[in-house]
């Protein structure tokens, strides 16, 4: 999954207001912001291996510090250990749902992945396999993104127009990586996808502006 993902930060900001929604975006994406270094020095593994599943050109036969369940729940507590610290005015609910949003990127990850999410380390793998469905996966995906961004808009934001055209370049996007060409490379791959999580969490922190600070007033329990 890929869009998708993002739509745990509009749901997730409509519950904790003061969380950026730059933070947000980075949350839902850290097990991928993390495997992509790891991928380019060596250390979790991927293949090109175009067919293996309908969608997705990409074997991830190595990814236990990322993408295992034991790992997902060790980022996921020490995300939320993290933002508890650096935003401690934001109160513990806020850290609980910073914590929650990396989670999800490992329970959304097992509705597309093939069987290739480890329990622990690099065994007992598991998935569901949607991407072998592409027309279900992308429809899955656009539902997520613009059901969530709805609810955002429900905070009364501004900026409804560029946001909706932001998720529609975002969904472009996805367009293209379940339809176009295959990455050259393992190590393109990564590269790629480190950039454009960037680049998202650059663009929705643009976009969200100042407004984020008049919507509530923090927890400090």
């Amino acid at each position: 999954m890929f869009v998708g993902h993002y739509a745990v930060s509009f749901v997730a900001k409509k519950i904790t207001p003061t969380v950026p929604l730059w933070v947000l975006f980075i949350a839902v994406q850290l097990l991928d912001v993390a495997w992509a270094p790891l991928v380019l020095v060596g250390i979790e593994k991927v293949r090109i291996v175009p067919g293996i599943t309908a969608s997705n050109p990409l074997d991830l036969y190595y990814m236990p510090y990322t993408h295992s369940l034991v790992a997902a729940l060790v980022w996921s507590a020490g995300a939320s250990a993290a933002y508890r610290i650096a935003f401690r005015r934001d109160g513990k609910l806020a850290a609980l749902v910073v914590g929650a949003a990396v989670f999800s990127h490992w329970v959304l990850d097992l509705v597309v992945h093939r069987p290739d999410l480890p329990l622990y380390d690099n065994a007992d793998k598991v998935g569901l396999g949607l991407w072998n469905f592409p027309a279900l996966a992308l429809g899955l995906e656009a539902a997520l993104l613009f059901g969530a961004m709805l609810v955002y808009f429900r905070l009364g934001i501004q900026r409804r127009a560029a946001l909706t055209v932001f998720g529609v370049i975002m969904l472009a996007i996805q367009v293209y990586v379940f339809f176009g060409p295959p990455p050259a490379s393992d190590k393109a791959a990564a590269g790629t996808a480190i950039v454009a999580y960037v680049v998202f969490a650059v663009v929705i922190r643009l976009l969200e502006g100042r407004q984020a600070t008049a919507w509530s007033t923090p927890d400090n329990s």
